[in-house]
């Protein structure tokens, strides 16, 4: 008679987490050479209010946490791992704070295992860092469990809805994007609403240059990056009605939901998308319950993981808005290609140029696959886990060596004490005029 019990599933033995060493690899996009476009070009930000810091965006800090990678090694022997943005301070967090939900934790409990990172982080988190930490640590165990299973981990989430990756170009020159086989191409807005009506003319002509070089039907979209306000988007999409921008990207704060409800009321016609810096399920809500974002563009390696991209992909069907994820390289892919609501994907130009496809990790893997002519055939995404294999040249560096002091394992609980005993140990003890609270002195002068 043959055992009908499932087969004894590996646990997770132990969580180790990296710096990357230099720039232009890892999972931080901006931690770039210097005169790499991405950086140093003129790009509007939040900062560009103030001129000192309009120049370069790493004047004000872009790149300032960088790279860190997380491995999860399972009682096989089996190695899972994730590249992100988060620098010394994640490999804090998850050393510190996170490790201790995921060690002999079974890694098929996805699910499970978000839940207690992102509750148990709640008092400080909820966006921002902690969840970009937990979203390394979620892409990680994904490729552990593929791994494991031996399968792509697109085949974990669904399966392939298509057989081949379509892919949009965010770079400095929309001709080349063209010329490179891509469908459409992103710009970086240069100018941001302090720099006047002078700035609004300039954004104009500049958006108008790059339609002419590529004719009218081209798709040309608009990355704002937090930098403008409504009125000044109303403005700006209003001269530019001509030019047949395809969607305006992030014109506002993360937090001024209500303000993409008057950019829809103003021009019921354009297309407005975001989501990039927007952070877990409970933040994408109201994106769309609103119905005034017309593409979801939530980041995988911030928004809490792929676990986390699930239930927003989830909801966004609900209400058919199509989930288009914010670069993120392979993770996005595995992902995009298990989704009918996922129609392409982003390629964040790599170079320094932006003229060429580079890996968008840099050279942290040897085998990262890249579009080509503009898409990808799923058939390269069928390796086990996110199949990417770790460079031995990246200068990998196992934080534990250099975090300090070194984050401890949690105390074990205090023992319960009687009431008796509890109000003794909380009187204080006038000595000398001062107090002791717990022995330490509190001066009583």
């Amino acid at each position: 008679m043959t055992d009908s019990r499932a087969r004894k599933f590996p646990v997770i033995v132990e969580v180790r987490t990296f710096l990357v060493d230099g720039v232009g690899c890892g999972g931080d996009y901006h931690n770039v050479e210097s005169g790499h476009w991405l950086i140093d070009s003129p790009i509007a930000t939040p900062m560009s209010r103030y001129e000192k810091y309009r120049s370069s965006r790493v004047s004000w800090g872009i790149n300032v946490l960088g790279s860190f990678c997380v491995e999860v090694e399972a009682s096989d022997g089996t190695k899972g791992f994730a590249t992100g943005f988060g620098g010394p301070p994640a490999c804090w967090l998850a050393h510190a704070h996170f490790e201790r939900f995921l060690v002999g934790a079974d890694p098929r409990d996805t699910n499970h295992l978000f839940e207690q990172m992102y509750r148990a982080s709640m008092f400080y988190g909820r966006k921002g860092l902690p969840v970009a930490v937990i979203s390394v640590i979620d892409l990680a165990i994904w490729d552990l469990l593929g791994k494991i299973r031996g399968e792509p981990v697109y085949k974990l989430i669904g399966g392939a809805t298509r057989e081949r990756l379509d892919f949009y170009c965010t770079g400095p020159e929309p001709v080349s994007a063209k010329a490179m086989g891509f469908f459409g191409a992103k710009v970086p807005l240069p100018y941001g609403p302090d720099e006047g009506r002078p700035g609004l003319v300039k954004n104009v002509e500049f958006l108008r240059k790059h339609r002419e070089s590529v004719g009218p039907d081209f798709p040309l979209m608009v990355d704002c990056y937090m930098s403008l306000n409504v009125p000044y988007t109303i403005e700006l999409a209003k001269a530019c009605l001509d030019l047949n921008i395809n969607w305006w990207e992030e014109c506002l704060s993360p937090d001024d939901i209500d303000g993409f409800e008057q950019l829809k009321r103003a021009h019921p016609q354009l297309k407005f998308t975001t989501g990039e810096h927007e952070y877990s399920r409970y933040g994408f809500r109201k994106l769309i319950e609103g119905r005034n974002i017309d593409v979801l563009q939530p980041d995988v390696m911030w928004v809490g993981g792929l676990t986390e991209l699930l239930r927003v992909s989830a909801m966004a069907a609900a209400y058919d808005i199509p989930v288009v994820p914010h670069a993120s390289g392979p993770y996005s892919y595995h992902f995009v290609c298990s989704q009918p609501g996922s129609p392409f994907q982003e390629y964040l130009a790599n170079s320094p140029d932006g003229k060429s496809v580079l890996p968008v990790f840099g050279n942290l893997f040897l085998n990262e696959p890249i579009p080509t002519m503009g898409y990808l055939d799923i058939a390269e995404l069928d390796r086990p886990g996110f199949g990417l294999e770790i460079n031995p040249a990246a200068r990998l560096i196992p934080a534990n060596s250099i975090l300090s002091p070194t984050p401890q394992r949690s105390l074990n609980s205090p023992p319960r004490l009687a009431y008796g005993e509890l109000k003794a140990k909380q009187d204080q003890v006038i000595v000398n005029g001062s107090t002791t609270v717990g022995g330490i002195f509190i001066n009583g002068g």
